[in-house]
C-alpha cells in the first residue's frame, strides 16, 4: 500500500552547516555537539583522509582531498556555512586555497577554518599580543605563529607539547592543557591565550583558565564554532564557554 506523507523544510530550517573533520580527529565533534544543539540547526559531518603524523608535508597532502570530502556533505539544499576543522593544515595550505577547494563542491556556502576563525575572534576581542599553546612540532608551531604575525598579531609567548602524533594530542589531558594555558598566559604582556589544534580537549577548562588568568582564552574549536555560528547569523551569546561566547 502506498502511504500519504507531508514534507517540511527538514532539520536545517534555520541553518544547515557542514563540518569537514580529519580522519585522525577524536575531539572536535564532541566539543561541537552541545554548542550546536539548537532547534532548527543541522550540523552535517564529513571525514577527510589525514595522516596520523602532523608535519608540513602530511598536512599539505590534504589540499587535493578537500573538494572530494566537501562533496560528501549533503547537497539536498545549499549549506549556509562549511568549516574545515584543521588549524595546522589551514595554515600550511592557506585559507584562500581551502575556501576555493570547498566551494568547488558547495559554491554558495560561506567557508571558514580555525586559522581564519582564531584571527577573527582575537580581533573581535581587541587582542594584539597572544600567548600560544601548541601541541605541534617546531616547524608546524612556527607556521601558526607566522600566520598570526601576518595578520598583525604578536605571539609573544609560545609553549608546545612538541608532538607529531594526532593520537597523542587527542589524549593530552584537559588538566595538562589548563596547566599549559596558565603557564603561557601568566606572562604580563599576554592579553589572551590561543590553544591551537582541533584535537586538543579545551572546552572543559576554558572558563577555569580565564578565571585564573583574568584574560580571554580561545581554542581552535571554540573559535571555529563561534565563527561558523556568526557567519550563519546565529546567536552566539551563552552558547559556548568563555568570554568569546559571552562578550
Amino acid at each position: 500500500m502506498r502511504l500519504d506523507f507531508d514534507c517540511d523544510n527538514g532539520l536545517g530550517e534555520t541553518a544547515a552547516l557542514g563540518l569537514i573533520v580529519l580522519q585522525a580527529d577524536e575531539t572536535v565533534e564532541k566539543e561541537f555537539r552541545p554548542v550546536f544543539d539548537i532547534e532548527g540547526v543541522a550540523m552535517y559531518h564529513a571525514r577527510i583522509e589525514s595522516d596520523p603524523d602532523v608535519t608540513e608535508e602530511t598536512l599539505m597532502r590534504m589540499k587535493g582531498k578537500l573538494t572530494g570530502a566537501a562533496a560528501l556533505l549533503p547537497g539536498h539544499r545549499a549549506l549556509d556555512v562549511i568549516g574545515y576543522a584543521c588549524t595546522s593544515a589551514s595554515t600550511v595550505i592557506g585559507s584562500a586555497a581551502v575556501e576555493r577547494a570547498i566551494r568547488q563542491a558547495h559554491p554558495d556556502a560561506s567557508v571558514t577554518n580555525p586559522a581564519v576563525a582564531v584571527v577573527t575572534a582575537l580581533n573581535h576581542l581587541a587582542v594584539e599580543k597572544v600567548g600560544v599553546v601548541s601541541p605541534y612540532v617546531a616547524d608546524v608551531s612556527e607556521a601558526v605563529c607566522e600566520l598570526l604575525r601576518a595578520e598583525g598579531l604578536d605571539p609573544v609567548t609560545v609553549g608546545s607539547f612538541d608532538q607529531s602524533e594526532e593520537a597523542v594530542v587527542a589524549r593530552i589531558t584537559p588538566q595538562s592543557v589548563q596547566n599549559a594555558v596558565h603557564q603561557v598566559g601568566n606572562e604580563p604582556d599576554v592579553q589572551a591565550v590561543f590553544a591551537s589544534c582541533t584535537n586538543l580537549r579545551t572546552f572543559p577548562v576554558i572558563e577555569a583558565c580565564e578565571q585564573l588568568l583574568g584574560k580571554p582564552v580561545i581554542s581552535s574549536n571554540l573559535a571555529l564554532a563561534w565563527h561558523m555560528m556568526t557567519l550563519a547569523g546565529l546567536e552566539t551569546r551563552g552558547k559556548g564557554p568563555g568570554r568569546l561566547f559571552n562578550s
